[in-house]
């Protein structure tokens, strides 16, 4: 199992206009075997549906705040091996943005962009997926698991939070991310990048070779300020509805991982495992927050088993259980 190299993967770009928004996505894996549009017919491109009968589900990917889909082409050689993926840039990010006008950060909050999600699916005629998410796409990902699990087989989620539980936190929150959002508009994007990677969250990222640092900063340089900052003020962690307490009624096999150095947000999935039975926990060594990207290795060999193992679109929750969950919370090589 390796993790990008010099494989590339083609890929196919769509684009979908709702709502004031024009969403971009990117689609890459196997073309056999179609399945039928739930959308307009042929509205998905030719071949764009689902996957061969009785295969894997089609893999559903949500990058993180500054992030965009193709933040996950290094790991598409394994992850579009045997099945779809959908690489979503989430509204705000990427080539995914308002149409005319202003962005009104009330359009980019969370209920708004898994609508969006789900017009996507639909429009793709995928009925059932996986869904992995890391950080504030983690989060997305939970909204739906937990709001449409219907469409849902296996859930992933990397270094991903269920929100901000009191309403004094929330507060404080909202009132950091609107420093932050009035500070992208006002210094632009170059400062505010300089700015966001000094964070301690991404202490870690100083190991990181100088190629795969300067990728990722390339793609953060990329977004758009009024963009960004949109989505600072209407889909920031203090902007979402907590989810805390929904945990206990997650019906999806779900898998968290998180870095070993993140201290913060192996605590909370501890706290989140605690709340529901579907919920394993994997802690990746020497990785920090961006799992994916600091250990690609050891963060497929954390999803693909997973995903393998909870089954094709017709099979139920696979071999999971009790025996993976002590397994998964000890962590790869640990």
């Amino acid at each position: 199992m390796s993790a990008g190299g010099s494989q590339t993967v083609p890929l196919r770009h769509r684009f979908l206009t709702r709502k004031g928004v024009r969403l971009h996505w990117e689609v890459a894996g196997p073309l056999e075997g179609s399945a039928p549009a739930l959308g307009p017919a042929g509205s998905g491109g030719a071949g764009d549906q689902g996957g061969k009968p009785g295969g894997p589900r089609p893999l559903v990917l949500l990058h993180g705040f500054t992030g965009r889909a193709a933040v996950w082409r290094p790991l598409l050689p394994e992850l579009a091996r045997r099945r779809r993926v959908v690489a979503v840039d989430l509204l705000g990010h990427g080539r995914s943005r308002t149409v005319a006008g202003r962005p009104q950060p009330e359009r980019y909050r969370m209920e708004a962009q898994a609508e969006d999600l789900l017009a996507i699916l639909d429009r793709m005629g995928l009925e059932r997926v996986d869904l992995l998410g890391y950080s504030m796409g983690g989060r997305v990902a939970l909204h739906l698991a937990l709001h449409v699990p219907e469409r849902l087989g296996a859930l992933v989620l990397e270094s991903a939070s269920p929100g901000l539980a009191s309403a004094q936190e929330r507060a404080a929150r909202v009132a950091h991310d609107e420093g932050l959002a009035a500070f992208l508009e006002a210094v632009g994007i170059r400062a505010f990048v300089d700015r966001w990677e000094a964070l301690p969250l991404f202490a870690t990222h100083r190991r990181l070779p100088r190629r795969v640092w300067q990728r990722q900063r390339r793609l953060r340089l990329l977004n758009r300020p009024a963009e960004l900052a949109a989505s600072l003020r209407g889909m920031g962690t203090g902007a979402q509805a907590p989810l805390w307490d929904r945990l206990a009624r997650l019906a999806v096999p779900t898998r968290l991982v998180v870095g070993e150095r993140d201290a913060k947000f192996v605590a909370l999935a501890r706290q989140m495992a605690a709340r529901s039975p579907q919920i394993q926990v994997v802690t990746v060594p020497g990785a920090g927050h961006t799992v994916h990207l600091e250990q690609p290795e050891a963060f497929l060999q954390a999803v693909l088993p997973f995903l393998e193992a909870h089954g094709a679109e017709a099979g139920g929750q696979g071999a999971g259980g009790q025996g993976d969950r002590a397994l998964a919370e000890a962590g790869p090589g640990g």
